[in-house]
């Protein structure tokens, strides 16, 4: 039986946990040749952390990790059997993905420029932490993720006044 991608569901927060754990059973177990690939889909993002632009890496697909496997019985329970695994997608039949899927998924991230990590929707307050009009707060009236922008309306002598900023430029507060 040939091998394929399955899509195996985890609790959020512990896909490297579960892909460790069960690299290290596939390794115990010695059957490499069935279970050969364990990947955790991410992409990389900018924050500002104390200042600073960082790259980090972020799932793309929280509570997701795929695995290249030989569909079987045995390979199932072993799968299921790790913690923190709530199943496949696809309950006890589960259905495989196509490999360009996968190829695609990847490739997607390797081509990406790292992007800004967006937090924010119109209606938050923040408060500006960089530029000319640092120390100003406001509301956000628009977010433009495309362009990592957020268009903020601010209090400039006592007039409502629309500008536009990076995410960068920005912080939530309250």
């Amino acid at each position: 039986m040939a091998k394929q991608w399955y899509v195996v569901h985890t609790y959020s927060g512990f896909e490297k946990r579960v892909k460790q754990l069960l690299e290290e059973k596939v390794k115990n177990l010695g059957i490499e040749d069935e279970i050969d690939e364990v990947l955790i889909p991410t992409e990389d993002v900018v924050e500002l952390k104390k200042g600073k632009k960082k790259i980090s890496k972020k799932r793309t697909f929280p509570g997701y990790i795929l695995v290249h496997m030989e569909m079987n019985t045995k390979n199932w329970h072993i799968v299921k059997s790790i913690p923190k695994v709530t199943g496949f997608v696809g309950g006890i039949n589960p259905v495989p993905i196509p490999e360009q899927d996968v190829k695609a998924m990847l490739e997607l991230v390797k081509e990406q420029a790292p992007r800004l990590a967006s937090k924010f929707i119109k209606g938050d307050k923040v408060e500006v932490i960089d530029g000319p009009f640092q120390g100003f707060t406001g509301e956000i009236e628009e977010v433009n993720p495309d362009k990592e922008k957020v268009k903020v309306i601010v209090s400039i002598f006592g007039r409502q006044t629309p500008i536009e900023l990076d995410f960068l430029q920005v912080k939530r507060i309250g």
